[in-house]
């Protein structure tokens, strides 16, 4: 089966509204886009957990909307438009979209990824690059954390030189599970990791069978009431702020902790929340992002 895309560009106001009413009235998929993309007006738009995004589309965007080979374009947009009250009707674009193998032209798209020293992410349709590596076997999914974004590769590169055998830790905030997983694989015993999302959970507790590691998984209320080694924290800077007491109180006397999910502009800003009870400084830094680390006095 074939399939054409429409491409209406309009300002922030109507867009997620005119997305809606494309799904309503017969689209197959509806994505919205910054419209300066790859340009110098190109717009950062996100938001951090427990807080609302100030804008939640692009001042101008594009609405693309996927269509079976028989929609009229053109039809579906002006009743779409008439739905939300435009004045009038986008100028839009139509393309053809070819059919393909979509399950394997995304898996083409995820390679394995190697980290620090020895360690490799391989996704479930690759063999490892180095079976005498350290392997983490982890497919993209709905929870954070695959080992490409700069937060939870200084993550894991701490992680690498610092977890001991049979040293506790504690991964806050552990998405994918895959800095836990990881933690595991380097001796560390016992290993915990908690979510505030149920779904991160599953899927942790999934990712952690599938790599024959052993962690214990819960949400924020299941986790435990002891102190651990190793508390690592790869969330964003405000819920680390927030939490600065409660991860601080998790870390034994000189054990050590590591933070990240933080801008280098907001590095000081963190640091200073934590020199209460931690001796702490940026470890390393990495596209713009750092890691934080430090021990507990």
């Amino acid at each position: 089966m074939s399939y054409r895309e429409l491409i209406a560009e309009l300002n922030r106001e109507h867009a997620e509204a005119l997305s809606d009413a494309l799904l309503e009235i017969g689209a197959l998929s509806v994505s919205v886009e910054d419209a300066d993309a790859d340009t110098p007006d190109e717009q950062p738009l996100f938001g951090e957990p427990g807080l609302t995004p100030e804008q939640s589309a692009w001042k101008r965007s594009r609405v693309v909307a996927l269509l079976a080979e028989d929609a009229d374009p053109a039809v579906l947009l002006a009743a779409a438009s008439n739905e939300i009250g435009l004045a009038q009707t986008p100028s839009f674009t139509v393309r053809d979209v070819e059919e393909q193998d979509w399950v394997r032209l995304t898996q083409s798209q995820f390679d394995p990824i190697s980290i620090g020293e020895r360690i490799w992410v391989v996704p479930s349709w690759h063999d490892a690059p180095d079976p005498g590596a350290l392997i983490l076997e982890l497919d993209p999914g709905l929870a954070f954390g695959t080992g490409s974004h700069p937060t939870t590769r200084l993550c894991m590169e701490w992680l690498e030189q610092s977890v001991q055998n049979d040293q506790s830790v504690l991964d806050y905030g552990c998405g994918s599970g895959i800095l836990a997983i990881l933690a595991k694989k380097c001796g560390a015993n016992p290993v915990f990791g908690i979510d505030i999302d149920p779904q991160a959970v599953e899927s942790a507790r999934q990712n952690s069978e599938r790599n024959r590691a052993e962690v214990t998984y819960g949400l924020p209320d299941d986790c435990p009431e002891r102190e651990f080694d190793i508390v690592v924290a790869n969330i964003l800077s405000n819920p680390l702020k927030l939490m600065a007491s409660m991860l601080a109180s998790k870390v034994k006397a000189g054990g050590r902790i590591a933070l990240s999910g933080i801008l280098a502009r907001q590095a000081d800003e963190v640091a200073a929340v934590y020199a209460q009870w931690i001796d702490i400084s940026v470890w390393r830094e990495h596209e713009g992002w750092v890691c934080l680390a430090g021990t507990r006095r």
